[in-house]
């Protein structure tokens, strides 16, 4: 059940330690981006969003579980603005305004593939686990 709380682009900015002002929309960030067609906003786009204080669009769309956090884009800024980060942030303000956490270390065994790639067992963590 989702509460009517509204997030504010003050506490993104505070729960990702960004600032999206450095960003020089270069787009580097989202040419590096593995997910880059799987996702409604790409990673600049989300910094500018952000930074423009539509967070409940951020909120709404798919792209915040599409991320993979492989902190790809953070590595190609130029201006270390950290797209992931504020991805992230957006994505854990989804869980805590949902109130629920949808992955518990316990389960994790009875839920491994031996062949998922442990790159999806850390993304999958820093996903669901704040």
């Amino acid at each position: 059940m989702a509460s009517n709380y509204t997030v504010t682009k003050e506490e993104i900015l505070a729960i990702s330690g960004v600032n999206p002002r450095k960003c020089m929309k270069c787009g580097r960030c989202s040419a590096t981006c593995p997910d880059y067609d799987e996702m409604e906003y790409h990673p600049h786009q989300f910094v500018a969003m952000v930074d423009d204080g539509d967070i409940e669009a951020l909120m709404a769309s798919k792209s915040v579980y599409k991320c993979l956090s492989c902190m790809a884009c953070i590595q190609r800024c130029p201006r270390n603005v950290e797209p992931a980060r504020l991805i992230e942030a957006v994505r854990l303000a989804v869980e805590r305004q949902q109130d629920k956490n949808h992955l518990i270390p316990d389960d994790l065994p009875e839920l491994l593939d031996p062949d998922l790639p442990q790159q999806a067992i850390v993304s999958a963590f820093r996903k669901f686990t704040k």
